[in-house]
């Protein structure tokens, strides 16, 4: 083989691999989708020294091999003559390939805030280690909510599908009316959840205009953090096997197998 045989060898080699590139923003075939917000509520509510806002949403993934990282809510509240007066950013955490990520926030102002907008920087995309199905929900049990003149109280229980213990979690209850409206939320966070055992949290929530309203707390739990590293680790441990229990009745003696067709039973 000659030296200019092997430069056209070699070009040749990097132009099947740039063909073959699996990153769809390289490629440009099927460029990557935008989070969107499929739900935004904002509410104000007088309390001793100063307005509570509190606000609660739901941001949507229809990526389904990609993670949406870094994503950070900018709330700006102003009042009346249009002056801001509360600017906060919130870290939200990681949305998961084709998936929800329900969250909520509260601030403190001193004076009344009479208009709540809340901005979305993009997210950072980074691709799935895992399949979908891989990465299973935290389930929650147990829920039992409370109506005080004062607030609304949120408790139950969170547990983890996954071998590895989850390091931090956060627990986000969306509180809807009868018609299942969004009308605020709250949150709670939970520690070295295990798959043996089921972790309790309270949510204390005074800061969502009259209470009388909510029907029902609708409550979800992922991990904390604004990368995918904790999800990918979890999901990578493997999962805990639902069936656990061995059998109770005594096994064949003999495994009878397929039985055999009738003689002239030609169906497939």
């Amino acid at each position: 083989m000659t030296h200019s045989t092997r430069i056209v060898g070699a070009i040749a080699l990097l132009l099947v691999a740039a063909g073959c590139s699996s990153d769809p923003e390289q490629q440009g075939a099927n460029p990557l989708k935008p989070l969107t917000v499929k739900e935004q509520v904002s509410s104000v509510v007088k309390k001793d020294g100063g307005y509570v806002v509190n606000w609660a949403g739901v941001l949507a993934n229809s990526n389904p091999w990609h993670f949406g990282e870094n994503v950070v809510a900018t709330v700006i509240a102003k009042d009346a003559a249009g002056k801001e007066i509360v600017r906060l950013e919130q870290p939200l955490n990681a949305v998961p390939p084709a998936g929800l990520l329900p969250f909520s926030g509260e601030v403190v102002a001193t004076e009344r805030p009479t208009q709540v907008n809340i901005d979305y920087r993009p997210a950072e995309w980074r691709l799935a280690g895992r399949i979908v199905s891989a990465f299973q929900s935290f389930p929650v049990s147990d829920v039992m909510t409370v109506r005080r003149e004062n607030g609304y109280v949120v408790v139950g229980y969170v547990g983890t599908p996954y071998r590895l213990p989850a390091s931090s979690l956060e627990v986000t209850a969306l509180l809807r009316d009868r018609d299942g409206k969004l009308l605020g939320g709250g949150s709670a966070f939970v520690d070295d959840v295990r798959s043996e055992s089921t972790r309790r949290f309270v949510m204390h929530i005074e800061s969502v205009q009259d209470t009388s309203k909510i029907a029902k707390a609708e409550v979800q739990a992922h991990t904390w953090g604004s990368s995918s590293r904790p999800y990918e680790q979890l999901a990578l441990g493997g999962s805990v096997p639902m069936h656990t229990v061995k059998p109770t009745t005594a096994a064949f003696a003999r495994d009878r197998g397929r039985q055999g067709m009738a003689a002239g039973d030609a169906r497939p």
